[in-house]
């Protein structure tokens, strides 16, 4: 479906977004927005920060917003369902990459998908780049969690700087993610020491999505269903004791 008004924050860039299209949960478009992108070819370390950090964005609040790509973006994704914007390239009705496919059409259903092209549009490579302003204008903050020296995030960091928008990285080794440790040396971005005080400083973790999990876990039991919606979220609320599972079903404690 198209957007009839496109989101206040993409219509002050320099390049205009035309038309926006859409799949999924419009309301997200109203929270705390913070951008979280990275390399295709990101670490196993690198996968696991973002999927945490992505985790308590969400549970503060925070739709997070990232590329539907391999890599650092779909850990993005998979870790702040269903509180997740995907800004793609190509046309929604096709999807790709096809190795995403699961979690896409959870997007879909679930969380929110935008495009600025038609939906049986195949992106070229110049459409990734077109992208990453979309997602960079939505968000008040970008994390840029690992990338090459040469590569569209650090693209995508020149575009932070023109849109004064705060920029972070993750902590990464000397030799590793030499355009994020570019970033930090050059002060053109700032660390993230402790994921717990940045998700913090967007709101309180002590409230916020645990009161939308727990709601829906109210009204639909089915671990299944609650599975496709909030994903691994499940079991960090089994492991700090307010929901048990039995089985198929799920009880809430609290």
């Amino acid at each position: 479906m198209e957007l009839t008004n496109l989101p206040k924050e993409l219509l002050s860039l320099k390049k205009p977004v035309k038309k926006l299209y859409f799949k999924g949960n419009l309301e997200l478009l109203q929270k705390r927005k913070v951008a979280i992108i990275g390399s295709r070819k990101a670490s196993i370390y690198t996968k696991n920060c973002v999927k945490e950090l992505a985790s308590l964005l969400r549970n503060v609040g925070v739709a997070v917003v990232s590329g539907g790509a391999l890599g650092v973006d779909i850990n993005a994704h998979i870790g702040s369902m269903p509180s997740t914007i995907a800004v793609f390239a190509n046309g929604l009705n096709s999807i790709y990459p096809k190795s995403n496919e699961k979690i896409i059409k959870n997007i879909y259903e679930n969380a929110l998908a935008l495009s600025e092209n038609e939906p049986d549009y195949i992106a070229k490579n110049y459409d990734f780049l077109l992208r990453n302003r979309i997602i960079i204008a939505l968000s008040e903050a970008v994390v840029i969690a690992e990338a090459d020296l040469q590569s569209g995030s650090m693209q995508s960091a020149r575009l932070c700087e023109q849109m004064q928008k705060k920029l972070f990285v993750l902590p990464q080794r000397a030799f590793e993610s030499k355009g994020t440790n570019l970033l930090l040396a050059s002060n053109k971005a700032s660390l993230i020491n402790d994921f717990h005080a940045f998700a913090s400083s967007f709101g309180n973790l002590d409230e916020k999505e645990d009161d939308e999990f727990i709601k829906f876990c109210k009204q639909e039991s089915s671990v299944e269903k609650i599975l496709k919606k909030f994903g691994d979220l499940l079991y960090e609320y089994e492991l700090n004791g307010k929901i048990e599972i039995y089985g198929t079903s799920v009880k809430v404690l609290v």
